[in-house]
């Protein structure tokens, strides 16, 4: 029964993108190109983790709590 509802859904997606026009699927793949610009090749070049350096949770939190509280 679940494996049933997913292929319906998938199902429902996949006709109405194939019958879609020509406009509406262009315009779709250029949503779909600009959503992986802004959150996979903006995320690897200019919003680096320096979270990565901390070991602990603890000392996470403590370098998020000064980046919010102290302004610069």
């Amino acid at each position: 029964m679940r494996d049933n509802i997913f292929k319906r859904i998938w199902n429902f997606y996949y006709e109405g993108f194939k019958n879609m026009t020509t406009l509406g699927k262009t315009l779709w793949i250029i949503i779909a190109i600009k959503l992986f610009i802004m959150f996979f090749v903006l995320k690897l070049f200019f919003f680096k983790s320096d979270l990565r350096e901390y070991d602990t949770i603890e000392e996470k939190s403590n370098k998020v709590i000064e980046n919010l509280t102290n302004p610069k």
